[in-house]
């Protein structure tokens, strides 16, 4: 006889969010259905607003968890630098590389930019910016680079999303690379 494990409600909020990160990548807020993140978690759609009250406050947790997951990221990558040689270019060279990491998962990065996209909407708003200040402010913070530094590393970040999103990743790579630029993204 199988039996099987129920999850407890924690690990259901978190493969729903995983599902509807999925979603909210493909299709954006106003494109994505709930019903469809239901099917896609293996959820009703009573439980789906159970568990998270709102479409609204389910995209407010995927876009939290895809901010939480860069800055994990980073703080990660910043530790791998030896304290003896840690400088601020050789810090944002550790974060760019745990970043290009991310880079490889295209839905990650659609979401970020359907999060931009859905800034119309205050509340949204609010959210993406406090997460995009905590992490410029982290970035700052683990690297102790100048502020023009962090604005060039920042942009360069945003070009390489960009392009990762539309699945040009390696030619964006390499034309860094080319180009010879400050912080190399490996």
């Amino acid at each position: 006889m199988k039996t099987t494990t129920r999850l407890t409600a924690d690990e259901r909020r978190t493969d729903v969010i995983a599902a509807a990160s999925k979603e909210f990548a493909a299709r954006g807020y106003a494109g994505t259905s709930t019903q469809a993140i239901a099917g896609r978690a293996g959820v009703s759609q009573p439980y789906l607003f159970q568990l998270f009250g709102t479409k609204k406050d389910l995209f407010i947790e995927a876009v939290h968890a895809c901010f939480e997951r860069t800055r994990s990221t980073f703080e990660a990558s910043a530790r791998t630098v030896p304290a003896e040689s840690a400088d601020p270019t050789s810090v944002l060279e550790a974060m760019g590389c745990g970043y290009h990491d991310l880079l490889r998962d295209r839905d990650m990065l659609r979401l970020q930019l359907h999060a931009y996209a859905a800034c119309d909407d205050p509340e949204i708003r609010a959210v993406v910016r406090g997460e995009w200040s905590v992490l410029h402010e982290t970035v700052t913070r683990l690297s102790g680079a100048d502020p023009a530094a962090i604005h060039a590393w920042f942009a360069e970040g945003m070009l390489l999303n960009v392009a990762a999103a539309l699945g040009n990743l390696d030619d964006a790579v390499d034309l860094k690379l080319d180009l010879g630029g400050a912080f190399a993204w490996h």
